[in-house]
């Protein structure tokens, strides 16, 4: 694994840098980190250059110590690299970091490819997942690791499944990050995150090919997010994974390959 380290004002940051080619960033979703992407890097670095970073406080970042943004903390990766603009594809989380990038420093992005997220200003209302946030912020509090990972491996499956339809490997792989990112913080810590606000009242603003994918099995929830932001877009449109919930680029990589492959070569 090819890991470098920028030093940023709030301690060293970690990113995967390779291929060569128009740049390509993804981005992970919460709790876990870069490797999530392990089954795409590979494919797309025979085309394009692949950077794929930790979030700060995740997996092989440094926590932060001071308010932070996200979308200032990959513009200032980017800017390091004297790379960009970037075609930014984000999971979850990752597709909030996305679009609140090209919202707060349009010039160092190209599109903007989001998957089972919309803006950060999206918040769940269906009864499952505010059950299950609830029960995660309850076990973090009590620094109970256990019930948090059982709820937080939840999302994996979703709604409509049980875990026993889940790839294991699949399981294994998200629950070895997300433990890894998990003991690099204690109960009661200090979030430093200062979220973009006012984001969807602001997407007209993205002037770029956006992209919008969602898993099939995922809530209409976040298939109707997907719709909203897309249709806000100038240039966006939606794509679905069938057969996967919101880990679609980790249960069928293929599938999200051959849809973002399709998205990057039409630019």
């Amino acid at each position: 694994m090819d890991l470098r380290s920028f030093p940023s004002a709030d301690g060293d940051l970690a990113y995967r840098d390779t291929g060569s080619g128009d740049l390509v960033v993804l981005l992970h979703s919460g709790f876990v980190d870069h490797r999530i992407w392990d089954d795409h890097v590979p494919v797309l670095a025979g085309r394009y250059r692949v950077i794929a970073p930790d979030t700060r406080g995740h997996g092989f970042s440094a926590n932060a110590t001071a308010p932070f943004r996200w979308a200032d903390d990959l513009a200032a990766l980017l800017r390091h690299l004297d790379a960009g603009p970037a075609v930014l594809v984000g999971l979850s989380m990752g597709g909030v970091i996305a679009t609140d990038t090209a919202l707060e420093h349009p010039g160092l992005v190209r599109a903007v490819v989001t998957a089972g997220a919309a803006t950060g200003d999206h918040r769940y209302t269906d009864p499952w997942h505010r059950e299950l946030e609830e029960t995660m912020a309850r076990a973090l509090a009590a620094g109970d690791v256990t019930a948090w990972l059982d709820a937080f491996l939840r999302l994996v499956p979703g709604p409509a499944r049980t875990a026993d339809a889940v790839d294991p490997d699949v399981l294994r792989r998200v629950r070895e990050m997300a433990l890894h990112t998990l003991s690099k913080h204690g109960p009661g810590e200090k979030d430093w995150l200062v979220r973009v606000t006012g984001s969807f009242d602001r997407t007209g603003e993205i002037r770029v090919p956006l992209l919008a994918v969602n898993g099939s099995l995922e809530p209409a929830d976040l298939h109707a997010a997907a719709e909203r932001l897309a249709g806000a877009v100038p240039d966006g449109r939606t794509a679905t994974i069938d057969g996967t919930g919101h880990y679609s680029a980790l249960e069928r990589p293929d599938a999200f390959n051959r849809v973002l492959l399709d998205f990057l070569e039409a630019l």
